[in-house]
């Protein structure tokens, strides 16, 4: 990679003009997808499944904002150190007034880094103080990035955090091709201090699951036997133990639908997609029971509704949330959510059946 490629990797589609930055033109590529009338609303409809409906709202999944130290080639976010949007303390406030006066129980926090909203310490410690479980989703580099973020392990492990970080692979060279150079061995040094205070040690309370992200075209591959292959070898190599692994798979959206166009293989994956739909994820895809809230407080079916700003039915912001209007909401659907069904489907918390 010469230095022009390499500059050029390091920031986001929004800084470099790329077509894909602009929403529509992602939805364009969605649509021509399509072959014939196999879409994925159709395939719903099969199993009397159409429209897919919201069965309660349990889980408030909040981005705190596009910032980022990393630049990851399967990005839906098109997250990076140049995206400036950030969630601000009024817009937090708003959402803790909405865990306050519900019955949502887990309030899970992404990004970007989730770690750069300069209110994230804060928010952590007042979500401490409720019957809620929180989950911050961590790149694991940024706990070593920056001496003010040092403390971190110690606040999760204070305020009852669950960790789920991302580890595409258990091996430097994977990681490092879809993360950039140096990230394996800066999450293995994060990862050590997660273990240092607790996380992922049987018993503690404390729990830390990875996050599998296939490196190219492919559906994520069996969770479980996959689980066994990384807590061997993290084990062996390095001496870190975690509790459970997620395998996601890449939707086709944002820079992974770049990559996609980039090596010609767009066609090729929505088609083993729409091959491997399986009806049996349907009844637990995570958009059935969580409502996402962007940085600016506008609110989605989930965070890939939100890259492709398809906002739900109902409410539109979080300071004019209806709970129990959106608890019975149709849910926005498009052909990305192949990616969720399919295989044994995906979801943020790993494989669904």
């Amino acid at each position: 990679m010469n230095s022009v490629e390499e500059k050029d990797r390091k920031v986001s589609l929004k800084a470099k003009g790329n077509q894909l930055s602009d929403t529509q033109k992602q939805l364009e590529y969605l649509r021509n997808s399509v072959i014939k009338d196999d879409n994925f609303s159709n395939k719903l409809r099969a199993f009397d499944s159409f429209p897919l409906k919201a069965k309660g709202i349990e889980i408030l999944q909040i981005n705190l904002g596009y910032m980022c130290n990393q630049v990851c080639e399967h990005c839906h976010v098109d997250a990076g150190p140049d995206r400036k949007e950030i969630m601000d303390k009024a817009t937090l406030e708003s959402c803790l007034a909405i865990i306050d006066s519900s019955d949502v129980h887990t309030v899970d926090l992404t990004g970007g880094a989730p770690e750069m909203n300069p209110h994230f310490e804060w928010f952590i410690k007042e979500l401490s103080n409720r019957a809620v479980k929180p989950i911050v989703r961590s790149n694991l580099t940024i706990l070593v990035s920056n001496k003010k973020y040092d403390h971190f392990p110690e606040l999760f492990k204070s305020c009852g955090v669950e960790v789920i970080a991302s580890l595409p692979c258990y091996t430097e060279s994977n990681t490092d091709k879809q993360r950039g150079d140096g990230v394996f061995s800066s999450s293995i040094k994060a990862l050590k201090l997660l273990n240092e205070v607790g996380y992922g040690i049987a018993g503690s309370g404390l729990a830390l699951n990875l996050v599998f992200n296939p490196g190219g075209p492919s559906i994520a591959p069996d969770q479980k036997a996959l689980e066994k292959d990384y807590k061997t070898r993290l084990k062996e190599d390095f001496d870190i133990v975690f509790n459970q692994l997620f395998t996601i798979t890449n939707l086709p959206i944002s820079r992974f639908l770049d990559y996609l166009l980039a090596v010609g293989r767009f066609e090729e994956y929505m088609q083993k997609l729409r091959e491997a739909f399986n009806p049996a994820t349907i009844s637990n895809v995570m958009c059935r029971n969580t409502v996402s809230v962007k940085w600016n407080g506008d609110l989605y079916d989930c965070d890939f509704n939100q890259m492709l700003d398809l906002p739900l039915n109902g409410s539109k912001s979080i300071v004019d949330i209806d709970i129990e209007k959106l608890a019975k909401r149709p849910i926005v659907v498009h052909e990305h959510c192949l990616g969720c069904t399919a295989g044994a489907g995906s979801s943020c918390q790993g494989a669904l059946v």
